[in-house]
């Protein structure tokens, strides 16, 4: 530290007790070490930071506190420094992981100055915990992710019953029945439970409030949420009860449907059933099964164009059931839910 920098009153000029008492008291941790890396000084502030009592660190060397994957890079740039005077870091403050004495990583933010004492080249770095910065990042980095997520799941599902009600209302228009509206309308309540199902999830967390639902019935609601042309579905026996969040099991299946119709074709058939050891369901189609990348990835997500699927996954997930995307023995599309409390009406 440049000495020039440092103004005191002329009485305390000098003064060793003073200058103790001042780096004792400061809140950032203080490491002096030489051209080699060894500790020459550290104040009390360390301790706290990283968790070594600053007699501890003294005529130690200075990779104590960094992390060994980090170690070599260290030594390699205050060589390279010392040699060329060349600076592989920014001085003014840059953020790395310290190790701390239990063994975990500690954020901090480093600034550090070259002097010279005694005659031997000194490094002095100031070092400030980061710790609470970084958990606050890192939480506004997961609320950002989770509001893309529930933007994205929205636009993404509202497409079924938007589509729905779009079809149901120019048969409407051109037939004047009355049961389209009544198809619009389910439609619409379908788009409104979509919502009211999603904010909740947004506000109260990803978990699924559970009870026993017809898997007939869920089937049909979801098959009559989507568009279907001329496709056709076998429906599962009629005395299986599911314990499920009924409006996300929906959810689920209505990705499912459509992604069926999509690639199935318009006369396409979507199979749904139980698996033969009753550990849960599948949902089979007759399309041309899945793409390579689903099946060695296992866990479809939307990056990748995989939306519908990614949803089911996080469906599956907040139950608590195990999930797998697979082909059927006639090369369609196949996804099975195990570990589901399945039960007979």
């Amino acid at each position: 530290m440049d000495e020039r920098d440092v103004v005191v009153a002329d009485s305390l000029e000098g003064d060793p007790e003073f200058l103790r008492a001042l780096l004792a008291h400061t809140s950032e941790g203080m490491l002096t070490i030489d051209a080699d890396s060894t500790v020459l000084a550290a104040n009390p502030a360390i301790e706290r930071i990283l968790g070594y009592e600053p007699e501890e660190l003294l005529g130690s060397s200075k990779l104590t506190i960094i992390p060994e994957r980090l170690q070599d890079a260290h030594l390699e740039g205050i060589g390279k420094y010392v040699e060329t005077g060349e600076k592989h870091i920014d001085w003014t403050g840059v953020e790395l992981p310290a190790e701390h004495k239990d063994g975990h990583e500690v954020p901090v933010s480093v600034s550090l100055q070259e002097h010279e004492y005694d005659g031997k080249q000194l490094f002095t770095g100031i070092f400030t915990d980061i710790s609470e910065r970084k958990r606050r990042e890192r939480e506004l980095r997961e609320r950002n992710e989770d509001l893309e997520e529930f933007a994205s799941v929205l636009s993404h599902d509202l497409r079924n019953p938007l589509s729905v009600a779009q079809a149901q209302i120019s048969l409407a228009r051109e037939f004047g029945e009355d049961e389209y509206f009544e198809n619009v309308e389910d439609a619409l309540d379908r788009i409104d439970g979509l919502v009211d199902d999603l904010l909740a999830q947004a506000r109260e967390g990803r978990g699924a409030e559970t009870a026993p639902c017809s898997l007939q019935r869920v089937v049909e609601d979801a098959w009559n949420g989507v568009l279907t042309e001329d496709a056709s579905v076998v429906l599962p026996s009629r005395a299986w009860q599911v314990e499920a969040d009924e409006g996300r099991l929906q959810q689920a299946l209505e990705n499912l449907v459509r992604n069926a119709v999509e690639h199935a074709g318009a006369d396409g058939t979507v199979t749904v059933g139980v698996l033969d050891d009753e550990s849960g369901f599948f949902v089979e189609d007759d399309g041309p099964g899945f793409p390579t990348d689903v099946l060695r990835r296992g866990a479809p997500g939307p990056e990748n164009g995989h939306y519908g699927l990614h949803v089911v996954e996080r469906v599956a997930d907040a139950h608590g059931w195990t999930v797998r995307f697979t082909n059927a023995a006639d090369g369609g599309a196949r996804v099975e839910f195990r570990d589901v409390s399945l039960s007979r009406a």
